[in-house]
C-alpha cells in the first residue's frame, strides 16, 4: 500500500512516501517560507522522486496535533484534499505518538511533550507494546511545564521538541532520549499510519479535524 505522509505541526515540516512501514523517501520543507508555501511543492517533488502519480497514493497520513495551530489546519486541509481528489483514503496520527514511535524505548514508561506557549505543555506518557503499539498510561493534558517534570516518576523517559528549552530544568532522576528523537517526522507519520490501517482502523474523511490543546488567541480574545 503506497503512504503519502505530511508532518506540518513545527516550525520546519516534512513529506513522506512509503509503501506499507517501508519509507521510501522523506523531504523536509523549505524552512525560508511558510508551511503553506511550501508543502503543496515538496509533495510534488516528492512523488516525482519516487515515481508516483497522486491516484497511485491509496492512504495519506497527516499529523493532527498537538502542534501548531496554522501547520495544523494547512496540513490537514491539504491531506483532505489530496485525499479526495485521489479517491485515498486518511488517517489522522498523534503528534505524540509520532514523536514515540521514533524513540528506540525499553520496559519504561515514554513522556511525550510538545510546547503548548505560555510556560505549557501539552503532554501524555506511553508505554510500548510488545507488538509496537502504545498504550496511553495517561492521556494528553495541558499542564505547566514544570509541574509536568516534577510529577514524573523516576526512570521515566522524556523526549519531545519542547525539550529544547525545558533540557536544563529536567530533573536527574528523568532520563532525557538523545536529541534527534525529540521531533515527529513524516516517516514517522507513515510508520504509524501503516500500522494503524493494517489493524483496521479508518477515520472519516469529513469528519477528521485538527485536535487543539487549546483554543486560539483569538478565539480567546473574541470572547
Amino acid at each position: 500500500m503506497k503512504i503519502l505522509a505530511l508532518e506540518t505541526t513545527e516550525a520546519v515540516g516534512s513529506v513522506a512516501a512509503a509503501v506499507d512501514t517501508r519509507v521510501l523517501s522523506q523531504l523536509k520543507l523549505d524552512p525560508k517560507h511558510r508551511t503553506a508555501r511550501s508543502l503543496a511543492p515538496a509533495m510534488d517533488r516528492l512523488l516525482q522522486q519516487v515515481g508516483w502519480s497522486a491516484a497511485d497514493v491509496r492512504l495519506v497520513a497527516v499529523t493532527i496535533g498537538p502542534g501548531s495551530f496554522t501547520g495544523l489546519r494547512v496540513g490537514v486541509t491539504t491531506a483532505k484534499t489530496f485525499a479526495y481528489a485521489a479517491g485515498a483514503d486518511i488517517l489522522g496520527i498523534n503528534t505524540l505518538e509520532a514523536i514515540a514511535i521514533r524513540v528506540p524505548v525499553d520496559d519504561r514508561r515514554l513522556a511525550v511533550a510538545v510546547d503548548a506557549q505560555r510556560g505549557q505543555v501539552a503532554a501524555a506518557v506511553l508505554g510500548r507494546r510488545g507488538d509496537g503499539r502504545f498504550d496511553w498510561i495517561e492521556p494528553m493534558r495541558l499542564v505547566d511545564a514544570d509541574a509536568w517534570l516534577a510529577g514524573l516518576p523516576e526512570g521515566t523517559m522524556v523526549a519531545g521538541p519542547v525539550l529544547h528549552k525545558l533540557q536544563d530544568r529536567v530533573p536527574n532522576s528523568l532520563t532525557v532520549v538523545s536529541s534527534e528523537f525529540w521531533y515527529p517526522t513524516a516517516a514517522a507519520v507513515a510508520r504509524v499510519a501503516a500500522r494503524d490501517y493494517a489493524a483496521g482502523r479508518r477515520d472519516d474523511f469529513w469528519e477528521l479535524v485538527p485536535r487543539y490543546c487549546r483554543r486560539s488567541a483569538a478565539e480567546e480574545k473574541r470572547d
